[in-house]
């Protein structure tokens, strides 16, 4: 550089030398070589956040995918994710794995648009056998997410699922609207199919019938024991060549409302009682959804012990009706109805009557009246008349 400066000073006048000297030195600061940059191993974090739920024989494994390398730079090269299982406890690798979860195929540009991290998830289903060698055990999970090489930096956090053998679903689910409630009715299974230490229940859930603009709420409403079901209407069937009798059971909703439509479904719980914690409950797969409408067509009981009194010396002649109250939930009122000997009855009250009593101050001396009362519903469903009670006016 010195010997090149040196020349152009003896052929070139020092203030045309200056730029010279510049791009010079310029071209000398881009021509220097740093130390070489390690590549980058794209490897994916491992994910802390592996979440399972059982249901039946299904296990769903959900995670978010990673959005940042080990280097802490953005994940350009997803790869799949490596599904692994375990019988015996912790995990240390991911080896040997039961399934494989290929990386969405929008991944790149739901890391750049979405406000929401990108999910993936995997289905598992463990082996019959698995759940009936180790009713009380547990099954380990936890996945690798791979770079487009295969490569990952480790599995992830570790999740336990466990193995209880669950029944398959009830059969028979239906529902029906009765005058108490929406009875719901199933067939329990032969004994032979259940399995000793475990506590079997039948989960029913309700879900009410909503708008397009609404969310679908769904409540658990009961849970009855199925370990022994109770007698009803039964048929033979044959269980390993052998002939055992099926039994029905059935439980009574009356938390709903008339005139809406509701889905029932139902499930078999397996119960394990664990010293010092908390029961270790899996669900079965569910029945089909029974659908029902809830509306009202039942009137309300028959108005009891109705009596009649007369009064009149020294007043105004009346006869006052009393009976006992009906205890119908949705009672809305009492109708009263009279009639003289061969005469059809003829309704007394314009409006329903409130209260279980009545007076009737249009009455003629010498005369016999033969009375009976009726209940009516919110929904104008009337029952029968009661019986009748009748008295003379002197």
């Amino acid at each position: 550089m010195a010997d090149v400066l040196c020349y152009f000073r003896m052929k070139i006048p020092f203030r045309k030398l200056l730029p010279v000297i510049g791009v010079l030195l310029w071209a000398g600061g881009c021509a220097s070589v740093g130390p070489p940059e390690a590549p980058s191993l794209e490897l994916p974090k491992p994910p802390t956040d592996l979440h399972a739920s059982r249901k039946g024989g299904k296990v769903t494994l959900t995670w978010t995918i990673p959005a940042r390398t080990t280097e802490r730079q953005s994940v350009r090269y997803l790869g799949k994710s490596r599904v692994c299982r375990s019988y015996t406890g912790a995990l240390k690798d991911c080896a040997a794995s039961v399934g494989e979860a290929a990386p969405p195929a929008d991944f790149e540009n739901l890391r750049r648009t979405s406000a929401k991290k990108p999910a993936a998830s995997f289905i598992d289903t463990l082996p019959a056998a698995a759940q009936q060698d180790q009713p009380t055990g547990f099954a380990t999970y936890a996945i690798e997410v791979l770079n487009e090489a295969g490569r990952g930096a480790g599995i992830s956090n570790q999740v336990r699922v466990p193995l209880v053998p669950t029944l398959p679903p009830f059969s028979s689910f239906a529902a029906r609207v009765t005058a108490q409630g929406v009875l719901i009715s199933w067939q329990c299974p032969p004994a032979t199919e259940r399995k000793t230490g475990i506590q079997y229940l039948f989960r029913i859930y309700r879900r009410q019938e909503v708008s397009a603009s609404q969310a679908a709420n769904e409540t658990k409403i009961a849970d009855v024991e199925a370990t022994e079901c109770a007698e009803g209407t039964a048929s033979n069937v044959s269980v390993d060549g052998s002939k055992e009798q099926e039994k029905a059971d059935s439980f009574l909703d009356q938390t709903f409302e008339w005139e809406r439509t509701y889905f029932y479904r139902g499930t078999v719980v397996s119960a394990i009682e664990a010293a010092g914690k908390p029961a270790i409950e899996v669900e079965g797969d569910d029945t089909p959804v029974a659908k029902v409408f809830a509306h009202d067509v039942f009137p309300p009981a028959v108005p009891a012990d109705l009596q009649a009194v007369f009064s009149g010396p020294g007043q105004t002649a009346f006869i006052d009706l009393i009976w006992s109250p009906a205890t119908d939930a949705d009672l809305a009122g009492y109708n009263i109805y009279r009639h003289e000997a061969g005469t059809a009855a003829v309704k007394l009250n314009s409006e329903l009557v409130k209260t279980p009593a009545f007076r009737d101050m249009n009455v003629v001396s010498g005369k016999t009246y033969f009375y009976s009362a009726s209940a009516v519903d919110e929904r104008g469903n009337e029952s029968a008349h009661s019986g009748e009670a009748s008295e003379s006016v002197p």
